[in-house]
């Protein structure tokens, strides 16, 4: 039957880039590194080469007669999410007993696939809207329709279970205010931005940190939640302002306290609008991705450029299964995973207990 090894994620040290952005740029896009996962350095006598790419481990498990599932997110060694690979893109190797090093094992001959992960992986996204007076007064129209295009971008075609969104606005109230709940139905989202008017504040200050803060609650929530059992998970915060922190409820500290302690499967984006807002501390709470837009006409475009950033990041998780040639008795195995996109390569090692293991595997 299936033994499952807990997922183990460690969070390593998150390397910012500045980027400063005015009325004058274009589009200024900031990405920021990402982490390493569950999982080690293959063995040296692989000789594979530098790591381009970084397959991050994020469970692992086996199911009788002979499968090896292995679940993972792939990345460049700069944090970028690496999408839309196939098993060809894979090799695998296997260490037992009686091996000095490792034995190449046929991808055709072995059935190794890409799994669809719907099963096992549910991916959250919390949109993070600032409806405060300035954003209301003068950007409302642009920012209804840049939301709408970020919604088709990132929701999938047709509706999966697996992948839902919810959408919160803040002002400066201390509230985190719920404008559509979690849902997968991305026309009932769309018209939940729609239905936004210029009187839905009563409150023209702007409670930035307190929005970051809560919103990180309510994806460790979800996560917590969407991982229960055998499910693994990851979330998304994507906060949307045009300026500073005015109401001064929170501090700045507090809210980058809350973003650099959160559960390393929650990522985070910020995007900016217009000549006050902060780039720095923006940089700082998008520690996934931050993007900065001059002016209003650019609003759209900056957020079609996050919802492809988004997407990636969601679709670079992989349920890569094979059926391994170990049987019953050989005891615990080294395995390998090589990934190669062009001249870029990437490799982890983790290991398997092949026990009970026979032939038959499909």
């Amino acid at each position: 039957m299936k033994a499952y090894t807990k997922l183990v994620t460690i969070l390593c040290t998150i390397c910012l880039i500045y980027s400063c952005g005015n009325a004058e740029d274009d589009v200024n896009f900031n990405p920021n590194f990402g982490e390493l996962g569950q999982g080690k350095e293959v063995d040296p006598c692989l000789d594979l080469g530098d790591n381009i790419l970084v397959p991050s481990i994020q469970d692992q498990f086996t199911t009788l007669p002979g499968k090896v599932s292995i679940f993972f997110k792939v990345s460049d060694n700069e944090g970028n999410p690496v999408p839309g690979l196939t098993a060809e893109n894979f090799t695998i190797y296997e260490q037992g007993r009686n091996d000095d090093c490792f034995n190449t094992i046929s991808t055709s001959e072995s059935l190794a696939r890409i799994s669809p992960n719907s099963q096992i992986f549910s991916n959250n996204n919390l949109l993070v809207l600032d409806l405060s007076n300035s954003v209301l007064s003068s950007s409302l129209t642009e920012l209804k329709s840049a939301t709408a295009s970020f919604i088709n971008n990132v929701m999938p075609a047709t509706t999966q279970e697996s992948f839902k969104m919810a959408i919160y606005w803040f002002d400066g109230e201390n509230e985190l205010h719920l404008l559509n709940p979690l849902t997968a139905d991305k026309q009932e989202l769309i018209a939940a931005v729609n239905g936004i008017t210029t009187d839905i504040s009563n409150d023209p200050s702007t409670d930035l940190y307190g929005a970051v803060i809560k919103s990180t609650d309510i994806a460790s929530d979800l996560l917590n939640a969407s991982t229960q059992g055998d499910k693994i998970g990851a979330a998304s915060i994507i906060i949307f302002t045009d300026g500073t922190d005015q109401a001064s409820r929170y501090t700045q500290s507090a809210a980058q306290q809350k973003v650099d302690t959160a559960n390393p499967n929650i990522s985070f984006f910020t995007i900016g609008l217009g000549g006050e807002i902060d780039t720095q501390v923006l940089t700082d709470i998008g520690k996934t991705f931050s993007v900065f837009a001059g002016n209003k006409e650019e609003l759209e475009q900056t957020f079609n450029d996050i919802s492809f950033r988004v997407s990636e990041q969601a679709n670079s998780f992989y349920l890569f299964e094979y059926c391994s040639p170990k049987r019953d008795g050989s005891g615990e195995n080294n395995l390998a995973i090589q990934v190669r996109q062009g001249s870029r390569q990437g490799a982890v090692q983790t290991k398997f207990n092949a026990t009970g293991f026979t032939g038959g595997c499909d």
